[in-house]
Order: structure tokens, then sequence, then C-alpha cells
């Protein structure tokens, strides 16, 4: 199996790569993933709950980062185990970059299923690997990027708050609130 996607994050990149090295981001941001642990700095463990066409299956594994660059990027390889259904590894190389204004992030992964996970079939398995893939970045996406959208639009109350109080100067409260409403607050 083998995939390759391109994301638009909308943060910046330095928010982005601190976000993929944090466990309580991807546990969030993972499909069906029951915990996720630092281990040490280049290593973590997860437990992820998935359904491969009839096959579904508690995996338990690991995660280990290499060829690290921050804020650049760097190689992920996973190994997990789910009892009867099999195993599932792989590795994937993570580059990001600054693409007008967003984080630019690129994904090469290879991987390989065995066990009963195998016997479902190459196709199956590869649509549920890359809609999995499409739900983890989708939530990313969302999650890093919502963050600075919502400090946009706070900055931008402020100001609309700002200016309502120039314009009502000396007005009683309800003036206030008023021009506020006319701001388009």
């Amino acid at each position: 199996m083998e995939m390759t996607g391109r994301y638009q994050i909308p943060a910046p990149r330095a928010k982005v790569w601190a976000a993929l090295n944090d466990p309580v981001v991807l546990k969030q941001c993972i499909p069906g993933c029951q915990e996720m642990e630092k281990v040490s700095d280049t290593e973590m463990t997860a437990t992820v709950k998935t359904k491969v066409g009839p096959v579904s299956a508690t995996f338990i594994g690991t995660i280990t980062l290499s060829n690290i660059d921050p804020p650049n990027g760097y190689t992920i390889t996973g190994e997990g185990k789910g009892g009867v259904a099999g195993f599932a590894k792989g590795g994937a190389d993570v580059a990001l970059s600054d693409d007008n204004g967003v984080t630019l992030l690129t994904y090469s992964a290879k991987g390989q299923v065995g066990g009963k996970l195998a016997q479902v079939g190459a196709r199956l398995v590869d649509a549920t690997a890359s809609q999995m893939a499409d739900q983890f970045f989708a939530a990313f996406a969302k999650k890093v990027g919502s963050e600075d959208a919502f400090t946009q639009v706070e900055h931008e109350v402020e100001e609309v708050i700002k200016i309502a109080e120039e314009r009502a100067e000396g007005a009683p409260r309800p003036a206030i609130f008023s021009a506020v409403r006319r701001c388009g607050g």
C-alpha cells in the first residue's frame, strides 16, 4: 500500500509542527484513537480501534520519529498489532512548507498489513487507509487552524468594541451596545 497527500493547514508552520508532535492533539485527530502517550522525544505508543470491511480490531502499537528537522518535517514509522485481526506497519515522510500564509503539509507513505486484514483485499485496505488519512488531516486542520481563526475573530471583536466605545464616548451603556450593533458586532 502506498499513499501520498497534500493538505493546507490554516496555521503557521511552527504551530503545525508543534501539533504534529503533541500526543493530545494527535489523539483527538486520529480516527478511533483511544490512547496516545509520548514515551520520549522520538517515540509514542497508541491504541487505535478501527474497522476494515468485516474485520474490527483494536491495534496497540508504537510510533517512532526519525530524520527530525524542526519545523520542516520528519519520518514517522509505526507498527501495531491487532490480535487475531493481524498487524499493520508502515512509515511516512512528512514535510511542512509555507504556502501563501498557510502551511502546506505533504506526505508519502508506505504500509503493509498481515493476518485477517490482508485477507479482506488490498483495495478495501487501501480505501480504508485513504479514508482514515483524509479524516485525520481534516480534523487536524480544523483543530490546529481553528485556534488561529478564533484569535482573529477575538481581535476583530475587540476592534469593534473599541470603535463603538469611541463613537459612544460619554454615552450611557445601552448606547455603547447600540453602537456595537451598528459596527457589525
